[in-house]
């Protein structure tokens, strides 16, 4: 097929130092097995469908879900985006992810902290919080259940925030204890105020304006079908699945 998905070699090559070591057996064929998962990620099909190019789709399953449990695509994501990442300004934001009926059914086993799927008014969803670069892209990620806060993935992703000039966020993120920890910090917050508060809060408006970038990212993620509507039941898959994403379009 002429529309597979193969990684480059120069793509291998800075992915490899994030993968795990080989105990015993040899790894079957790292390319072969790791664009197949992108594969089959970004076009939301089940792995009992993967092209048979890919090999055996047992091995993509076990391979993707092995590697999610130990972090190991979360750190790619940390480690390439930490050598190229231009932080003088960072943005926040958060967005809805649809959860599919697959990821939602049954309940939560006695001592699992949950799936991370809440209900709101859109039906069941998963929000994910994130924090990018002045390009627009990822940073950070934090997910949380649909009907959760945007104050709570702030607080989250505070610590995470690497040394910046300026942080952009929308109204959702107009709290005083924000700005004084960005303060504290050394950022200085250009959010506008809520409508709520009794005194107008100054920003810089041009600056501002470049806080679509964050929403390009969103979208771009959403391009990933597997991302735009959420299948898995697990958190930590389908969080695996968003820093895939992100490590393949944006920091690859």
């Amino acid at each position: 097929m002429s529309d597979l998905f193969w990684l480059t070699d120069e793509q291998m090559g800075r992915l490899r130092p994030f993968f795990p070591k080989s105990h015993g057996k040899p790894r079957v064929d790292d390319r072969r097995v790791l664009s197949g998962i992108i594969f089959v990620n970004r076009n939301g099909m089940r792995w009992r469908d993967a092209p048979r190019e890919y090999g055996p789709h047992k091995t993509l399953y076990n391979r993707w879900k092995r590697w999610s449990d130990m972090g190991i695509f979360s750190r790619m994501m940390d480690g390439l985006a930490a050598g190229r990442a231009e932080p003088q300004t960072i943005m926040i934001d958060a967005t809805y992810l649809k959860a599919h009926r697959t990821a939602s059914s049954l309940r939560p086993k006695k001592g699992d902290p949950g799936r991370l799927i809440g209900r709101t008014k859109g039906g069941m969803n998963t929000k994910l919080h994130a924090v990018t670069d002045q390009n627009g892209r990822p940073l950070s990620f934090f997910m949380t259940a649909g009907q959760i806060s945007d104050y709570t993935g702030a607080a989250a992703l505070l610590d995470s925030l690497p040394a910046a000039q300026w942080m952009l966020g929308d109204r959702g993120y107009d709290a005083d204890w924000f700005r004084d920890a960005l303060e504290e910090k050394g950022i200085k917050p250009c959010i506008p105020g809520r409508k709520s508060r009794g005194k107008p809060v100054k920003y810089d408006k041009r600056k501002y304006k470049r806080r679509n970038r964050i929403e390009i990212m969103f979208g771009r993620l959403k391009d990933w079908r597997r991302i735009a509507t959420r299948y898995d039941r697990s958190p930590t898959v389908f969080f695996s699945a968003v820093c895939l994403a992100a490590t393949i379009m944006f920091w690859l």
